[in-house]
């Protein structure tokens, strides 16, 4: 099992800047790469960005050169810096962690608000 708790969120205007965390508890040493989804209202679940062990980053087309994410050298927190922040960026945000074989990892959820 795996356990992921995130932090971070709140409001904050357009243009401004939050960093989310999400701290990884269980069998964290399993996890092979871990990242950020977003769901917004009336909209579907979008991957944000994601980090695998080697340290490979990707990132939506609509976050890239604005959001950072990162993870620390025992990989059991990653981060999301998200700068430049736009009202689009609203939306509940997801940290998971995938588990070969065992499967992905969610956390509850965390809301990002960007007033205009």
């Amino acid at each position: 099992q795996v356990q992921l708790v995130e932090s971070g969120g709140g409001l904050a205007q357009a243009g401004g800047s939050l960093r989310l965390s999400c701290a990884a508890s269980g069998s964290i040493f399993s996890i092979s790469r871990m990242g950020w989804y977003r769901q917004a209202p009336g909209k579907q679940r979008e991957l944000v960005a994601v980090i695998i062990e080697g340290g490979g980053t990707n990132y939506a087309d609509s976050v890239k050169g604005r959001f950072t994410i990162s993870t620390n050298n025992a990989k059991n927190t990653v981060w999301l810096l998200m700068n430049s922040l736009k009202p689009e960026d609203t939306a509940v945000y997801y940290c998971y962690a995938l588990r070969a074989i065992a499967g992905i990892y969610w956390g509850q959820g965390i809301q990002v608000t960007v007033s205009s």
